[in-house]
């Protein structure tokens, strides 16, 4: 399947990517609002390490249609095992995580932007993004020219950030451990997350993914990104959410870094929020 996908977007069908000139977004109780994308291209970052190469950014949205779980497993469970060999998450997870937050392959936000594990823009992204409706109304989100490039990034996004590094010392076929994990780890606020990749992974039998994956001897891992602290001085105006649109940054990170209880806010307090450090 995935040496499929591959040649089609080869041959100018299947595209990923992040230079998109334009792109519109939407959300929901909005007009329709048209934003400039970033134009730097990040497809080469995709094609290091060794791993199996993914087709070169064209700027040409795909848009998948999928009518089934079965489907979805179908067609990105090959996927799944190559970011397994990779990078080591469990393909169960990756599977269960894929199908819960983009809605079964139906949800808007997948379908608008192929981001198949809802991952936000925050702060150093500098590829396509789109404004949807979630915690908060018309939040960023990272958006990619086809599904195994929002594979891929998810991978990268957790074997990059420390609070992730202890999952990776669980054997790669214990997805009860990596469920409970996630949830630890802060990944998703519902407290029933772990208990819900479980029973997708047991319904589905998506376990069976995991057997037979040989892990590379050298698990991949992406450079650790580099953050400082700043402090924002509250103004006027400033709300938490205003405040994590500005740094990219979520509100319960946010939250957690100050030891905040409430969103409420007081004009002069100081408020600590991380930025990524630029390269020189």
């Amino acid at each position: 399947m995935i040496k499929r996908l591959i040649i089609v977007a080869l041959l100018g069908v299947v595209f990923i990517g992040c230079k998109a000139k334009r792109q519109t977004t939407y959300s929901k109780g909005t007009k329709q609002q048209t934003v400039a994308a970033k134009k730097k291209s990040t497809h080469n970052k995709y094609e290091t390490k060794g791993l199996y190469p993914l087709p070169e950014d064209t700027g040409k949205f795909k848009r998948f249609t999928i009518s089934s779980v079965d489907e979805y497993i179908t067609t990105f469970s090959e996927i799944a095992q190559n970011e397994m060999k990779a990078y080591g998450i469990p393909a169960s997870i990756t599977l269960a995580q894929g199908l819960l937050e983009s809605g079964l392959g139906k949800g808007e936000l997948a379908v608008k932007t192929n981001n198949h594990f809802g991952i936000k823009c925050h702060t150093g992204w500098q590829g396509d993004y789109d404004f949807h409706d979630d915690d908060e109304k018309g939040e960023c989100f990272r958006k990619y020219n086809h599904p195994m490039y929002s594979y891929r990034d998810h991978s990268e996004f957790l074997s990059s950030r420390a609070r992730y590094a202890f999952l990776f010392d669980y054997r790669a076929n214990d997805y009860n451990k990596w469920a409970k994990g996630l949830r630890q780890a802060g990944y998703a606020t519902d407290k029933r997350y772990p208990q819900k990749l479980i029973y997708l992974i047991e319904k589905h039998q998506l376990h069976k993914f995991d057997k037979g994956v040989r892990l590379n001897s050298s698990i991949a891992s992406a450079e650790p990104k580099k953050y400082e602290n700043k402090v924002h001085v509250v103004q006027k105006g400033d709300t938490l959410y205003s405040i994590s649109r500005r740094y990219f940054i979520s509100v319960d990170e946010i939250k957690r870094i100050n030891n905040m209880n409430s969103n409420s806010l007081a004009i002069g307090q100081e408020v600590t929020v991380k930025t990524e450090l630029s390269k020189k």
